[in-house]
This record gives C-alpha cells, structure tokens and sequence, in this order.
C-alpha cells in the first residue's frame, strides 16, 4: 500500500483526471451538436423557411470553436497516456493500439474528409451534398465516442484478453469489443451528448429570449428542443439505472464505493438493503461513521427486490477497495442533475401544452427562462461528475482485476510530475478562455440576419448547384 499511495502516483491520476477533465467539456457538445446541426438542416430544406438556416448557421459558429478546442485538448490526453502512464500504455498496446488505430480510420480521417465542405461548402456545392456532409460529420463524431468507450469499456470490464509477457494480448475480438460495460456504457455516453446538447440550444435560447434579442427567431429553436428533451431525459435516467446494475454484476466494488455499502448483511444477519442518501466514510474505509439510511431502496435499485442481496466492501480485501468520497457524491450529483433536468422538461412540455411558448407569453415565465439558462451547465457537471464515478470507483485497477495502477503509472519523480502538471493546467486553462472568449463574441453578436440566404432568389449563385468556376484572363503588360 506504501507504494500505491506515494506522492508521484498520486500527482499522475490528478494530472491525468485534470487533463480528461478539461477535454470532456468539449467532445460531447461536438459529437451531439453536430447531430442537430444535421436536425436544423432537414428543417430548413424540407420546410424552406430561412429562420432554421439562421439558427443552423448560428450555432456551428459555437460548434466549429469547441470543436477547436476539442481537438486541442484531445492532442495533450494522448501525449499523457505516453508521458504520465508509459507502462500502462505499452502493455495495452496490442488492444488499444488497434482500437486507437480503428478510431483514427473510422472517425478522425472520415470526419476530417467532410467537416472542411460542412464549414467551408456553402454556396460552393449543392444543398444535398452540404446536408451528406453535415450527416458525416455527425456520423463520424459518434463512431470516435464509440471507439473511445470500446476502450474505457474493457477497462472497466476486461474480456477477450490474456495477460502474457506483460503484455494483453488479445484472444477473441468480438468479446473484447463488445465488453459487458461497453454495451451499456456507449448508449449512456451518447445519449448524455444528445441531452447536453439541447440542453444548450435550450439555455442559449432562453438567454436570447431573456434579452428580447431575436425572440421570434429562438422561440421556434426553443419548441422542438423541449419536444426531444421529454423523451431523451427520461430514456437517460432509465439507461443510467441499466448501466447501474451491469456494474454491480462486473465491477461490485465500485458500486459498493458508489452506494458507500460496506456491510452486506446487518447485525441480525438480514440482507443489508439500505440506500445512504448522505453517508460520511470513515479514516480506515470500512464503515461510515454518520449515514441518513431509507431501508430496502438499494435492493430494489440494484436487484429490483425488497431483499436483494447487493455485496459491500467487506466482501473485499482491503487494499482492492476505492475510495468512497468522490464516487458516492459524484454519483449522487449526477442522478439529481438528471432528474432535475428531467422536471425542467416537463415544465417546459406543460408551458408548450398550455400555449405558453408564444414570443409574448415566455416574457410572463422569467423563472422558467433563467432556471434553463442555468440548466445549460447542469449536463456539463453531470458528465464530469458521471466520469469521476466510473474512473475513481475502478480503483485501485487501472484495468480492472487485472493491473493496478501504480503498475501502469511511469516511474518519474515529484518534480517531473509537478512540471507536466503545471503546464498541463497552463495550456489547458489557455484552451478554456480562448474559446469562451469566442462564444461570448458570438453570442454576443448573434445570429447573421442581413447576409441573404444560401440559394434564395437574392442570392442564386450560391444556391442548391453547384457554384460557377471563374477564372483570370492571362494579360500581357507592355510597359515591360
């Protein structure tokens, strides 16, 4: 245990938390983003009216910067994998050495062939090749997540694999892939895209609506938004429950660590089947010294009966159970995000069923407005508190039962740590205000309404052709 809780480990897991942190801000609006953009697009074409190409014009304006920075936080987490956990990385490398290598083919050189004609196409090919390529992108951008949670799945869930040499060497591609986690563990990722980035379009709306700047235009952005909210909020929650269970199955310590359950059976020999809504762990990790326990809702969460058995932490050695702070609260503020966001949904449906949703009603529900700007950082923290959860509950593993940690973690020395440490937060806080400051100019300045439309009658040159090539006549000069 000495070695395990030294100081270079411990300065490498918060170098590399910090790095994933910082770049999990910006990958989900991209690959959910892109998905709507492509939505905006169908709406635009197949109805001709010009406020969704506005609005689509308007928001990949935010998506083509957090894309940016995306890309450049993306670059520093692959250089950590070699720099901070060399061992872990080499001996992986026959797994996700392939896997990284199928996300680069699949996602990254697919999505780097259509997003230049997304950005860069309009007025200069036809309307449907825009729209083959908006769809691409989106495309692409989820199979990258799909890849990435391949990945992390079999890490959570190791399957396919034999560890020889000091190498995992790989033994059947199918289980690998397809790992236990990855096959709920995906669906839960990409739906939380989906939900952060209406939640966006959501808050950016409200915001606009707010200001009475562009009422109209972000009224009819804000109606179906809170259409596909009510039915992607409650499909979260219940894919979150599934996800849940399948890790009691794989990964029962980290459940136990989620749940703060450290006693399977109580004193009288009954199945422990309390839920903690608030638990305070103790030093030595194998109780809580204070608890506000609801009896029989963790059995009915984890096995769907009163009496279930769900295995605590004293069903494991000591010094294979993680910590319990950060994924019981972590885990506790995801699930009240998700329901919360949930209620915001159905605020929004009922005001829309009422006819509530007029450009002159929304100025009557000003709570109902600034409670969904705030809601456009809520799914930001969820996803961050979520992944704090499935990467802290996996400890003391970094490949979970079979390498732990201090095993996968290079062999530097404090102040080599410190220093990557250090320009790791420097360089990433410089990603994190550059790119806020080009959202607010943005936002700030708004949707384009002058330049006239791609492919209306004001501009036909530019629209649903090809544009026209023209090219410069050769001239002679004779003073010469």
């Amino acid at each position: 245990m000495i070695i395990e809780n030294s100081l270079p480990i411990l300065l490498s897991r918060l170098d590399f938390a910090f790095i994933t942190s910082m770049h999990i801000l910006w990958t989900p609006v991209t690959i959910g983003m892109s998905w709507l953009l492509f939505f905006l697009e169908v709406a635009w074409l197949r109805s001709g009216n010009e406020k969704w190409y506005r609005l689509q014009r308007f928001f990949e304006k935010l998506f083509i910067v957090n894309f940016g920075a995306g890309v450049a936080t993306g670059v520093t987490m692959e250089m950590a994998f070699g720099i901070l956990y060399g061992p872990f990385s080499q001996a992986v490398g026959p797994f996700f050495g392939n896997i990284l290598g199928f996300e680069t083919i699949t996602a990254f050189m697919y999505e780097a062939g259509f997003i230049g004609l997304m950005i860069f196409g309009w007025g200069k090919i036809g309307k449907g090749m825009h729209l083959f390529s908006t769809f691409n992108v989106a495309l692409s951008s989820s199979l990258s997540a799909m890849w990435i949670l391949v990945a992390n799945g079999w890490m959570q869930s190791p399957r396919g694999i034999v560890l020889k040499d000091g190498l995992f060497q790989v033994t059947n591609w199918w289980n690998a892939i397809f790992n236990p986690n990855f096959d709920i563990g995906f669906p839960h990722m990409w739906i939380a895209t989906i939900e952060l980035s209406l939640f966006f379009f959501a808050a950016v709306s409200a915001w606009f609506i707010l200001k009475n700047r562009h009422v109209d235009l972000f009224t009819t952005l804000l109606k179906p938004t809170l259409l596909a909210l009510i039915v992607i909020t409650p499909l979260q929650i219940f894919i979150g429950d599934e996800l849940g269970r399948e890790v009691a199955v794989d990964q029962p310590t980290s459940l136990a660590a989620m749940e703060g359950h450290y006693h399977t059976y109580l004193p009288n020999g009954q199945v422990n089947s309390g839920w903690h809504v608030i638990a305070i762990p103790n030093s030595k990790n194998d109780g809580n010294v204070f608890s506000i326990t609801i009896p029989y809702v963790l059995s009915l969460l984890e096995t769907h009966t009163l009496n279930g058995k769900v295995a605590g932490m004293d069903q494991f050695a000591a010094n294979d159970r993680p910590d319990v702070w950060v994924p019981f609260y972590a885990f506790r503020i995801m699930v009240s995000i998700g329901f919360f966001l949930f209620l915001m949904a159905l605020w929004g449906n009922w005001l829309r069923l009422r006819g509530q949703l007029s450009a002159d009603n929304l100025r009557r529900h000003p709570t109902f407005l600034r409670l969904m700007v705030f809601s456009g950082f809520l799914p930001y923290l969820a996803v961050w508190t979520g992944w704090w959860t499935r990467e802290i509950g996996r400890q003391p593993w970094v490949v979970y039962g079979l390498m732990r940690t201090w095993q996968g973690v290079s062999h530097m020395g404090v102040a080599a740590e410190s220093i990557w440490f250090i320009g790791y937060i420097c360089f990433e806080f410089m990603v994190w205000g550059g790119a806020w400051y080009f959202f607010s100019r943005i936002v700030k300045k708004g949707p384009d309404l002058s330049s006239p439309v791609i492919g209306s009658e004001a501009n036909p040159s530019a629209g649903g052709g090809l544009a026209q090539a023209s090219f410069a006549k050769p001239s002679l000069d004779k003073s010469r």
